[in-house]
């Protein structure tokens, strides 16, 4: 593979990246939106109250998305700060393996929690 093929093939993933960070960010202002608004229209915080809200279909499906979009999100954000300011490949490597294993792990115990509420198993 030659030099130039490489380099085509990190600025096609270089500009895929900044376009994932892009229309993650963009879903993010819906989602996030939608979370505010709805939590200002509950009429207390109290547990009861709020497990009743995640437990609806709709407000779980939503909450989902939006653990989704902004774990995504965030793993993107992360990925460039190491690219950019860990020097070191191995270290950069294994900081992005790990990373991008408690991304996956946050995201599996968050959507656990929510489908554990919305199907009354809290």
């Amino acid at each position: 593979m030659s030099l130039q093929s490489m380099l085509g093939i990190a600025v096609e993933g270089a500009t895929m990246h900044w376009w994932a960070q892009r229309v993650s960010a963009i879903a993010l202002i819906p989602l996030t939106l939608w979370f505010a608004l709805s939590l200002l229209g509950l009429e207390s915080f109290a547990h009861e109250v709020v497990v009743a809200w995640t437990a609806e279909t709709f407000n779980g499906v939503m909450l989902i998305l939006l653990l989704i979009a902004t774990l995504y999100h965030s793993l993107l954000g992360v990925q460039v700060i190491l690219e950019d300011y860990v020097q070191d490949i191995r270290i950069r490597a294994a900081s992005m393996t790990f990373s991008k294993l408690v991304h996956v792990a946050l995201g599996l115990a968050g959507i656990a929690a929510i489908i554990s509420i919305s199907s009354g198993a809290s």
